[in-house]
């Protein structure tokens, strides 16, 4: 059985409150309560895409014995890469001592390309052309000044080391519902993304996250109390709630996994990191259902059994010890982080 060998993740410890955001452009503060999130992680001045898929990298080897020489693959799945011609995923490759024997690759498709890397290293290592593959989800998101991304994009990340062999968490079954439905898209060249309002709610997230879900519980022949844990994507506070509630999942399933209030919308980090953090506390036989969502628009479901292995491994660093670490940022230091103003010759 394929499945998780070795996790972990990566959370920058600045946050900025929404009421600062609010309060700057003279809004309610009470905007960010509206959409479940209080606060956002800003990556630092030198962190980007790569330097938090490295950390996750890092911190997802430290909790294995696994040769990262045995690596057949790394994937990198962002809409933030730092480059538009050079690949993240060789940077991070170098950077845990893998390869040169292997193949590498740059994801994107919106906040589920990391879960799309998973499925491709799942297919990989179960047709025996890999040992290991690393699948990474990681975005350092943008949000036009002013904009309502504003109050929610945020940065994260967190990587999965799949295999056979010492499996933490086995992945039974997955599954996709994909439609060409552009409710939220950036070109090429421009700083920020566009989206389509309430377009981006009904016939988007609800719709594709549902179909998947569902597509997902007739593939296994389970219902919503057969799992300890659920987590799907989380484009602000609000969405994975009520989806799960249209499911039937209780709060006590989707709490755990549930980071957006405290930290953003990680985008492609979103939900790797809502994973991550309930592999954090998760204990053997416990199961988990995942659902993403990536805007064009797709949706990965993954259901997910936890093995006695997980209690051989180190979990530290937790994704939470990461959150705990922050530190509040006014706007002025995050517009300065974010690079928001031009100043000419830089």
């Amino acid at each position: 059985m394929v499945g998780i060998v070795s996790y972990g993740g990566y959370v920058p410890r600045y946050r900025i409150e929404t009421k600062e955001i609010a309060r700057v452009w003279g809004k309610d503060e009470s905007i960010g309560k509206g959409l479940g999130v209080f606060s956002k992680s800003v990556p630092g001045p030198d962190e980007d895409v790569a330097t938090i898929s490295v950390e996750a990298a890092r911190n997802a080897m430290k909790k294995c014995s696994v040769n990262p020489g045995e690596i057949g693959a790394v994937y990198v799945g962002s809409e933030s890469h730092p480059y538009a011609v050079k690949p993240t995923s060789t940077i991070v490759a170098e950077a845990i001592g893998a390869g040169p024997n292997l193949t590498a690759a740059d994801y994107e498709f919106a906040c589920k390309a990391g879960t799309a890397a998973i499925q491709t290293c799942m297919g990989l290592v179960s047709s025996g052309m890999i040992k290991y593959g690393l699948a990474i989800g990681s975005d350092t998101s943008q949000g036009a000044p002013g904009d309502a991304l504003e109050y929610s994009a945020s940065a994260g990340g967190a990587a999965f080391l799949i295999g056979k062999e010492n499996v933490i968490a086995e992945i039974n079954k997955t599954y996709s519902f994909t439609t060409d439905t552009p409710d939220f898209w950036r070109r090429e060249g421009e700083k920020y993304p566009s989206h389509g309002g309430r377009f981006t709610g009904e016939p988007a997230y609800f719709k594709h996250t549902m179909n998947c879900a569902k597509g997902l519980f007739e593939r296994t022949g389970t219902k919503p109390s057969d799992y300890k844990y659920a987590v799907f994507h989380q484009p602000n506070g609000k969405f994975p709630v009520n989806v799960g509630k249209m499911l039937g999942f209780t709060n006590e399933q989707i709490k755990t996994g549930l980071l957006t209030p405290r930290i953003g919308n990680t985008y492609s980090g979103s939900t790797p990191l809502g994973l991550a953090v309930i592999l954090d506390v998760a204990s053997p036989g416990d199961r988990i259902f995942a659902v993403s969502y990536g805007s064009g628009a797709g949706s990965d479901g993954f259901d997910i059994t936890v093995t006695e292995k997980i209690m051989g491994i180190d979990r530290n660093p937790t994704v939470e010890s990461f959150i705990a670490d922050s530190k509040i940022i006014d706007y002025a230091t995050y517009v300065r982080y974010r690079k928001k103003l031009w100043l000419g010759g830089e």
